[in-house]
């Protein structure tokens, strides 16, 4: 995008690498995911950078590129004996750190926001409050892994509602987006993820936030 602070995309940048790093981390350092996850930034900054996701008048939306693919990732992780046993080998901890890039995500948003590329509605002066997720995150790593003084009951209802913060915020972005469907943000619609970098939150970021959540309930359920 034309205009925009080259701060906000190297911040955002940096971001995603932390992600990745963390998530990395939490698979004892696998290096068939590290490849998998890099090779897929590398095809989503290929396609975006020559503007195919700026059409977004086709139907269905040519978003679905950056989402869909993750989520068939996560559904087969769940329904197949050896997705869930990579599952349960990730490392919870490293889990639940991960969700401090939460923090910077949301300055990252606020600053696209005062540069016109997203509505209001999507930063913590909005409706976001996932910003909440991540400076929580360090303090659950505190008190659970290190004092252990909270119990897996407590952990799990965390993820529950940083989980549901995260949808919300996801509802609210692409039903902010210049889609066919769209119904907020008319005045400033969501188009800072239809450009590269900022589609690394979509296509990464986020699953990779949606998989630490699920992946931390499912082994803290099996735990009871």
């Amino acid at each position: 995008m034309q205009n925009l602070p080259s701060y906000i995309g190297i911040v955002f940048g940096l971001t995603t690498c932390l992600t990745v790093a963390l998530f990395y981390k939490a698979t004892a350092y696998s290096k068939l995911t590290l490849f998998i996850l890099l090779l897929w930034l590398a095809f989503q900054t290929a396609i975006a950078v020559t503007g195919f996701y700026t059409v977004t008048d086709t139907f269905p939306p040519r978003f679905l590129i950056m989402v869909l693919p993750p989520m068939v990732v996560i559904i087969l992780l769940f329904s197949t004996s050896k997705g869930r046993q990579y599952i349960d080998s990730l490392d919870l901890k490293t889990l639940t750190f991960l969700h401090t890039v939460r923090i910077p995500v949301e300055l990252v948003l606020f600053w696209l926001f005062l540069n016109k590329t997203i509505p209001q509605l999507m930063t913590f002066e909005g409706r976001n409050f996932d910003i909440l997720s991540g400076i929580s995150a360090p303090l659950m790593v505190y008190f659970f892994f290190i004092k252990k003084q909270a119990g897996n009951k407590i952990l799990l209802i965390w993820n529950f509602i940083c989980l549901g913060l995260l949808i919300n915020i996801v509802v609210n972005a692409v039903l902010s987006a210049p889609f066919p469907f769209q119904v907020f943000a008319f005045d400033q619609p969501n188009i800072a993820v239809l450009y590269f970098p900022f589609n690394w939150l979509p296509c990464c970021v986020v699953p990779l936030v949606l998989l630490s959540h699920v992946a931390a309930i499912r082994q803290l359920i099996i735990k009871k």
